[in-house]
């Protein structure tokens, strides 16, 4: 090649590499924006999740707490503490139940988990799959504890986590757990 064919061949390549550049740039500045976590103020998306009898879990506009569990020893304190309660209380405070199973392997999920959540007497909507994941991905979350939402007609107006039994509880005005003598 000559000098001259090189000249717009440079070019070329330079606004190549520009593109690249800018390209980059936008998409991880669409990346960060949408997977801002929600926040007081903000409405709760719509979700489409089945609970442990395989029925569908649909959150009315008068839902007025979501309670999500994304590790297995949380879940376990959440329904610990729900399981405490007479029948039907859970319903009777307009709450929803989430719980992450999805990184639990099929086949514990299906032999030793789903029987084990059956029993409970409240229903928990499950997070099973990949396409579950993207539907909770924007709830917040931090180790250790779980996330408390209050909703007022789909608007979260409080953002709670909760990390032992007594926290839940007071959160959610239940009374405190009866100690044996």
């Amino acid at each position: 090649m000559n000098a001259a064919s090189q000249s717009p061949l440079r070019r070329l390549l330079r606004a190549l590499r520009s593109y690249a550049v800018l390209s980059s740039v936008l998409l991880s500045l669409h990346g960060t924006l949408a997977a801002a976590p929600l926040s007081v103020g903000s409405v709760l998306p719509t979700l489409t999740l089945k609970d442990q009898h395989d029925k569908r879990v649909v959150i009315p506009s008068d839902t007025q707490w979501v309670l999500f569990a994304s590790e297995k020893s949380v879940s376990d304190m959440v329904s610990a503490v729900l399981s405490t309660q007479p029948v039907n209380v859970v319903d009777g405070m307009r709450l929803i139940y989430l719980a992450d199973i999805s990184g639990m392997p099929a086949l514990v999920t299906s032999m030793f988990a789903l029987p084990k959540l059956r029993s409970l007497p409240f229903s928990i909507a499950l997070v099973r799959d990949a396409n579950e994941v993207t539907q909770i991905a924007d709830l917040p979350r931090q180790p250790g504890a779980a996330t408390l939402l209050r909703l007022e007609y789909g608007r979260i107006t409080r953002l709670d986590a909760v990390r032992n039994s007594t926290e839940l509880r007071l959160a959610l005005g239940l009374p405190a757990a009866i100690q044996a003598p």
